[in-house]
């Protein structure tokens, strides 16, 4: 996190030396709560990696979580076009709402899974980037797409002898196991899965 560059241009006169702050969870993209920040509550959060507002009520700077122990950790801050609003992007600690709910808006926050499967080709993308030595993946790049795509045909032969069998815990393991080496022959040939979501998407509608 560097907002170092980007902290002069932001514009804390229009509200009286305030901006809001609008908090997201960097893994679900749930709005998480709203709050103010000064310059020198903007300055703490940078330096503690965890979101500081003003508290008008209390006229002081406050840590979300100092009571609680609930903090949000900053995984990066955005500044918006008209530089007076912040988008601040984080991991909560539990529930970030005083009433005890995920959020202030009381929408349940969970992740569902599926969004680790966009991290995971993240992490792929960066094995095929740096090639690290002694890493499966890396050697799968290094034989390149006949044997990437052989092991996608071994893996979709284990995972419907897994269905047919009506072993489910085989039949899961085996699934993973396909959906890991697709991911990895998408990379080698530069598509990512967004790329599928869009032509079923395509075809859905």
């Amino acid at each position: 996190m560097n907002l170092y560059s980007e902290i002069e241009k932001i514009d804390f006169n229009k509200l009286n030396g305030l901006v809001p702050a609008v908090i997201q969870d960097n893994s679900t993209q749930k709005v998480l709560m709203v709050g103010f920040m000064n310059r020198e509550a903007l300055e703490k959060t940078e330096e503690l990696g965890k979101v500081t507002f003003f508290s008008r009520t209390k006229n002081r700077l406050w840590t979300k979580g100092e009571e609680s122990g609930n903090f949000l950790n900053v995984v990066s801050i955005l500044v918006d076009c008209d530089n007076d609003t912040l988008l601040i992007k984080a991991n909560p600690v539990g529930p970030v709402c005083h009433t005890g709910a995920d959020t202030c808006f009381f929408e349940t926050n969970k992740e569902s899974g599926i969004e680790f499967l966009s991290y995971l080709q993240d992490f792929i993308d960066k094995r095929k980037k740096e090639m690290p030595e002694g890493s499966y993946t890396t050697s799968l790049f290094k034989e390149g797409v006949r044997r990437i795509s052989q092991k996608v045909g071994e893996e979709a032969v284990e995972t419907i002898i897994g269905a047919m069998a009506n072993d489910d815990e085989n039949f899961i393991y085996e699934s993973s196991d396909l959906i890991y080496h697709l991911i990895v022959l998408l990379s080698h040939k530069g598509y990512r899965l967004d790329d599928i979501a869009r032509e079923l998407k395509r075809r859905h509608s």
